[in-house]
């Protein structure tokens, strides 16, 4: 037996020690794991300084080393998101009543984990204490295949996480790092289909292409967020200036940052200068079409082709429309099914821009960057999934598991 097999088969042993698990004991060892985070911070920074150092010599792009980043604040926050999952509804076990046969079946189903997720990410180090803790609180085991740029950091937050299992008589296995970051490794992991329920990886658009192309296990994509802010031509302009401000610059690395602006025609000449004063303010690079590039000093000419990119920086796309259904048709074009929002006061243009955009997440009048697990009452989150089966979105404690059918009879047999 090859090293992934055997991880594999001890998380499938592992997970099923939380099947019969109270929730209040899952409550008491995700509290311990937040303190024990918050005590050895300087554990984990002092290895997240190994991986920094690694990823600063092989140099690695802005957005990477910000994902990367670990400091004090990032390390809290981290321990505040294990404790909001513990204070948070244990789904395992809730019922869904589906009423009673004409024969006189009674039909319910029952929330249950979906057993082993395996977790595939970059250089992301606070997913390690994520995936954790809404695997564990959702009964699920997890295996954590980071990138060799967060290997380190990895490493040092699962030992936390571990010894914390250890210490309640767990398995360690319910959180499980694999050790290398070989490529032949996760080429057997993916073949791990008799252990490993399901797949998520996080990353880059070439990470999930590999991992879809080459996986006999089920994949739930978290594809790149390409997030468009729609402002219509009934948009406040000052909101529309701090949605702009807030989505692109706020946080440039993460999927959920705007990198695309549509501005309704009726209302560019308003919008479009004071967008150009307050980009440039903060230094973004400017790509657009040829209407709307003569509203800006400086600005790449894009062709309808170009648009659609992921910059994970300063720099963003913008498109003058002359309607909404034009404005439907490049997201639906550009679009990667992660987050839009439309700035508008007409709650009628809100309301259908809402039902028509094929997102994860739509919004009206709010930053993209609410487009979290945290901020949508979730607590952490596992990722945001782009694909529909069988989540669409954040993905919270109910997205990792699903459900089972409850059928009691009283003898009935079928003619």
């Amino acid at each position: 037996m090859n090293l992934i097999t055997d991880l594999s088969q001890q998380a499938s042993l592992a997970a099923r020690a939380l099947l019969a698990l109270k929730e209040e004991t899952k409550n008491t060892v995700l509290r311990t794991m937040a303190t024990n985070i918050r005590e050895q911070a300087q554990a984990i920074l002092a290895a997240n300084f190994k991986d920094l150092a690694q990823a600063e010599a092989d140099n690695l792009p802005a957005a990477m080393l910000d994902r990367l980043t670990l400091n004090e604040d990032r390390i809290e926050a981290m321990a505040k998101g294990i404790e909001t999952i513990a204070v948070l509804p244990d789904p395992v076990g809730q019922l869904r009543d589906l009423g009673t046969q004409p024969n006189g079946l009674k039909i319910s189903k029952m929330r249950m984990p979906l057993g082993v997720v395996c977790m595939i990410f970059e250089a992301r180090p606070n997913v390690t204490a994520d995936a954790a803790a809404l695997c564990f609180k959702s009964g699920n085991a997890v295996i954590l295949r980071g990138g060799k740029e967060a290997l380190h950091s990895s490493k040092a937050i699962a030992k936390i996480l571990q010894d914390v299992l250890i210490s309640f008589e767990l398995p360690p296995a319910l959180v499980t790092v694999i050790p290398t970051a070989e490529r032949s490794l996760l080429m057997d992991l993916m073949q791990q289909r008799d252990h490993i329920d399901v797949i998520i990886p996080r990353g880059g658009e070439g990470l999930i292409n590999f991992v879809t192309d080459n996986s006999k296990i089920p994949v739930i994509q978290h594809f790149k967020g390409v997030c468009h802010l729609y402002i219509d031509k009934e948009a406040d302009l000052e909101v529309a200036i701090n949605l702009l401000l807030n989505g692109k610059t706020q946080r440039t690395g993460v999927c959920n940052a705007l990198e695309g602006l549509i501005v309704h025609r009726d209302i560019m000449a308003k919008f479009l200068p004071l967008a150009s004063y307050a980009l440039k303010m903060h230094n973004v690079k400017i790509n657009a079409c040829e209407t709307a590039c003569a509203f800006f000093d400086e600005a790449t000419l894009l062709s309808d082709k170009q648009f659609g990119q992921e910059y994970l920086d300063l720099e963003i796309a913008i498109k003058v429309v002359d309607s909404m259904s034009q404005a439907l048709d490049h997201i639906h074009q550009f679009g990667s099914n992660h987050t839009e929002v439309i700035c508008t006061q007409d709650p009628i243009r809100a309301a259908q821009f809402q039902r028509l955009v094929d997102a994860s997440v739509v919004m009206i009048n709010a930053s993209s960057r609410f487009s979290d697990g945290s901020e949508l009452g979730l607590g952490a989150e596992i990722g945001i999934a782009t694909t529909k089966l069988h989540a669409y979105g954040p993905m919270g404690l109910e997205s990792l598991t699903t459900e089972k059918y409850l059928v009691s009879g009283e003898g009935q047999v079928r003619a």
